[in-house]
């Protein structure tokens, strides 16, 4: 009896490990990808790699994923050119692990879409535990980390994004017909994120998720991003850049940015538990519907901002959309010029400064914030408590 128990154990030990696929190249990764079943792993081969893009579309399962890792974290390292995606991951529980992107300088072309790792179409998988530090791009609103298409429940976590320039980090594409959903972005560390050099000082969010704001701010990403450190970003004005419905920040944490986290677009956000030290602001809200609770600020010009709109409501179709509807309550503001500023951008003029064609809006941004709640939040030290 003790024998045949070993020995059914034995063959459990056996069945419950994939097979491994060391791997050096393109090629010897495209064939290793073509045959994958649950539970195996791809293993890049520690070594400086050049000229890399490889794809893989396979299905793990939620017990067995498909792990593609370095042969030792950050030894496995991308750098060079970059003219297509190096990692393109769809189908389902693919996890990639350990990998180090240094260097790398990023060329838009017009039939590829030009990131480091993308998530596309791609569903329950997972970056995790991987580098991406001093990378370029040669246009504007390029991202280096990209969740794309039809997927839902893709993550980026536990990952550092350190000096890297005129780009955006992780970008979560919201399109008319295509939207991920439920994408998480947890434990992350963004930091020492110098300026961009694109006209309008637009183009460098640490995390966007949405792109169009004024035509597409309606629909619902459900995304959650929390958790995450952001040290030093000063990449443009927005370090978070939320243009969808229905996400969440939760527990995040700023230190020294130049910038803010920023509802440029979209309604019904939970802003939550995020903590905010020194550098340029806080929180800015347009839209509706959104929840600011129990974030904590010191240091700042300005700790939160409701701000003016061409337009308000849902409906109604402009370049930026009057906060209101919002609750602002148990935020604890400390040592800060305003706390509270009701009416940013009030009567600013945006004439000739986006195409009234695509985007049909009136240009003048008179709409003033009503109807949000602000109630229970503490401030202390601070010059203008509430400015209206």
């Amino acid at each position: 009896m003790k024998i045949l128990l070993v020995t059914l154990a034995c063959l459990c030990v056996q069945v419950s490990f994939g097979k491994k696929y060391k791997v050096k190249t393109p090629g010897e990764f495209s064939k290793a990808a073509a045959i994958v079943q649950p539970g195996d792993e791809i293993v890049i081969a520690n070594g400086s790699y050049q000229g890399w893009a490889a794809a893989v579309n396979s299905n793990g399962t939620v017990s067995k994923p498909i792990i593609i890792r370095a042969e030792s974290t950050g030894k496995a390292v991308f750098t060079g050119e970059v003219h297509q995606a190096v990692l393109e991951v769809t189908g389902s529980y693919i996890q990639v692990r350990g990998l180090k992107f240094e260097g790398c300088q990023l060329f838009k072309e017009k039939s590829a879409n030009v990131v480091l790792i993308e998530m596309k179409a791609a569903k329950y998988c997972r970056v995790t535990d991987c580098v991406f530090t001093r990378n370029t791009v040669n246009a504007q609103f390029m991202p280096i980390v990209a969740v794309s298409g039809q997927g839902e429940h893709n993550r980026v976590d536990h990952c550092t994004f350190s000096g890297n320039f005129n780009n955006q980090e992780v970008q979560v594409r919201v399109g008319p017909n295509e939207v991920s959903l439920h994408t998480l972005i947890d434990h992350n560390t963004f930091m020492d994120k110098d300026s961009v050099t694109w006209k309008g000082n637009n183009g460098g969010e640490c995390v966007q998720i949405g792109q169009d704001p004024i035509l597409l701010g309606n629909r619902y990403s459900y995304t959650t991003v929390r958790d995450n450190r952001f040290i030093r970003c000063n990449g443009e004005p927005e370090v978070i850049s939320n243009k969808a419905s229905g996400n969440k920040y939760i527990n995040n944490y700023f230190e020294d940015c130049h910038g803010e986290l920023v509802m440029r677009g979209g309604h019904e956000c939970l802003i939550d538990s995020n903590s905010f030290e020194g550098g340029t602001g806080g929180i800015r809200v347009n839209g509706t519907t959104h929840t600011v609770t129990n974030n904590t600020f010191k240091g700042l010009p300005i700790a939160i901002r409701l701000m003016y709109g061409m337009a308000k409501g849902r409906a109604d179709t402009g370049f930026y959309i009057a906060a209101s509807d919002c609750i602002i309550k148990n935020n604890q503001i400390s040592h800060c010029i305003t706390g509270i500023l009701v009416g940013g951008s009030k009567n600013a003029d945006w004439t000739g400064k986006f195409d009234t064609r695509r985007y049909p809006s009136r240009t003048i941004q008179d709409i003033a914030p009503f109807n949000n709640e602000i109630a229970g939040n503490i401030i202390a030290d601070t010059q203008t408590p509430v400015l209206q």
